[in-house]
């Protein structure tokens, strides 16, 4: 896809150009139908967006460059946006003073790309309630076991475990108390006050804690772009939007990013990590 698409494409439409982000939509269906993979429609796709702008009208104020990176972004992984699906989000979001659209998986969507990777047998990540049975045991012989509670009240929520276990046996399990997880989610997501943390809140923290362990998985350096798409903004357009450079702007001072993923760190690790590769 060239930088030129939309005005190639208004162009040869005879119009003056697109005035509103529904009318670049309808331009960009070309590169839309060339964006996606068999398996989703570029008549479903054009449907779900326009439907999230009709859901949430605080997307029509985003400028229209981030708007169309945010959606092309998600069109080249495949995977639906702001659906009960819980694939991916297009996020309104004041970046320096504007209104910009900001593209952000969800847990489903994570775990689509993990699986279509080709190496991951089994991913699972859950919400571990006060009246459940849960135990962690690291070192040589590391080992999580979780029970939930059948019957009666489970009582609330206190931590979040993810697991992943590969084709060859290797595996890997991460483990944040609920308490971690908010702490991390308001400190480094740049989206948390609105979207898919206030309406799917431990959607968004498993994927959280699967983000993380997944750092410790052998999954293919597809992948690795792929989940670095996630909290960006993008106001260029590109047949590889994974190449293109994320432009949120980080205010705050000694953020630590990291390379591999584009998530942002605290710091240290969590000791609360355990892999096993076979």
């Amino acid at each position: 896809m060239k930088e030129n698409a939309i005005q190639a494409a208004t162009a040869a439409a005879g119009k003056k150009g697109p005035s509103t982000i529904q009318d670049y939509i309808k331009v960009m269906q070309g590169e839309i139908a060339k964006a996606l993979p068999s398996v989703l429609t570029p008549e479903r796709f054009t449907r779900i967006t326009l439907s999230a702008l009709s859901t949430n009208p605080t997307l029509g104020t985003c400028t229209p460059k981030s708007f169309l990176g945010a959606m092309m972004t998600a069109a080249q992984l495949g995977l639906e946006p702001n659906t009960p699906l819980g694939q991916a989000y297009l996020i309104p979001y004041r970046n320096h003073g504007v209104m910009e659209c900001q593209f952000q998986l969800g847990y489903k969507g994570l775990i689509d790309l993990a699986y279509r990777s080709g190496n991951v047998k089994t991913i699972q990540a859950e919400v571990v309630h006060k009246n459940d049975v849960f135990e962690v045991e690291y070192g040589t012989n590391d080992r999580l076991t979780f029970k939930p509670l059948l019957t009666g009240e489970r009582g609330d929520a206190v931590s979040v475990w993810a697991m992943f276990q590969t084709k060859d046996g290797g595996y890997g399990f991460s483990v944040m108390s609920m308490e971690e997880v908010r702490t991390h989610a308001k400190k480094y997501s740049k989206a948390y006050s609105n979207g898919p943390w206030q309406n799917h809140f431990e959607e968004m923290a498993k994927k959280t804690v699967l983000k993380r362990c997944l750092k410790y998985a052998p999954l293919s350096t597809e992948f690795v772009r792929q989940a670095a798409a996630d909290e960006t903004i993008k106001t260029g357009l590109s047949d590889d939007m994974f190449s293109l450079p994320d432009e949120t702007i980080i205010e705050a001072e000694g953020v630590e990013v990291d390379e591999a993923t584009g998530e942002v760190l605290s710091g240290a690790e969590n000791p609360a990590d355990a892999t096993r590769a076979q």
